[in-house]
């Protein structure tokens, strides 16, 4: 639909959605059932009761549950009747599961499925942000004041979240998270040999089943042995010792 101002509105409807809503408002009913037949036990069993007071709080409970528009509730002597109203229902779930997607695109410039497209793709994006603001890579430059520092920290974390994406891709089939997986994976340690007549070296042990199927999925394959470096990975040295002064 376009609007007067050039503005073009694309209607859409996800199935998924509109089946959990549909099932949603199934379950409410029930629940009001169920209310209305507890209500109804309480006023035969208590002759003194008051019906007036019990058919106002279903009221209240049917405007809670939001159902209140499609459902009638009525008051026969000592009786409380629950009724569906089906035109009012219909026109209610009419729009179930259903979204606008706003945009400046002329049809010739882009048809309503390249629009759903790349509204797709922004669900993408807003993931590939959470993971690099508030996941396990956490690109937070606060304590950085030059502008070339900012920028090789950013640059450092966008390479990192390729590793993240690819490892995402590849575990898919498994019941794992990056983070899951890449916390199992520091279980899997070195072991250093040192023979008596022979310079000493590392080696990797067998890892058990579910680390062997993170490589695989990952097609990771691990050396079986190689020589010690001398190098030291991990230091607690502070950074401005290291840093080169500019």
């Amino acid at each position: 639909m376009l609007a007067d101002e050039g503005i073009r509105y694309v209607r859409r409807r996800n199935p998924v959605r509109a089946q959990e809503v549909r099932d949603t408002r199934h379950a409410k009913l029930v629940t009001l059932q169920a209310l209305v037949a507890k209500h109804h036990q309480y006023l035969t069993d208590h002759p003194r009761a008051n019906v007036q007071g019990a058919w106002q709080k279903l009221v209240a409970r049917a405007t809670t549950l939001r159902i209140a528009d499609w459902v009638e509730l009525t008051v026969e002597e000592r009786s409380i009747t629950l009724a569906m109203n089906e035109d009012a229902q219909t026109e209610a779930a009419k729009l179930d599961g259903c979204y606008v997607l706003k945009t400046d695109l002329t049809p010739q410039q882009a048809n309503k499925e390249l629009v759903h497209d790349r509204y797709k793709d922004l669900a993408s994006v807003e993931q590939a942000f959470r993971t690099c603001k508030t996941a396990h890579l956490e690109v937070r430059p606060i304590f950085l004041r030059r502008e070339a520092r900012t920028r090789a920290h950013a640059f450092v974390v966008m390479l990192a979240y390729q590793i993240i994406h690819y490892l995402t891709a590849c575990w898919s089939t498994l019941d794992i998270t990056v983070a899951e997986g890449l916390h199992a994976l520091t279980t899997l340690c070195l072991v250093e040999v040192s023979p008596k007549n022979a310079p000493s070296y590392h080696c990797i042990p067998t890892p058990r089943d579910t680390i062997a199927r993170l490589l695989h999925s990952a097609d990771i394959k691990l050396p079986k042995a190689f020589s010690l470096s001398g190098v030291r990975v991990s230091t607690k040295k502070k950074l401005q010792s290291e840093r080169i002064l500019q």
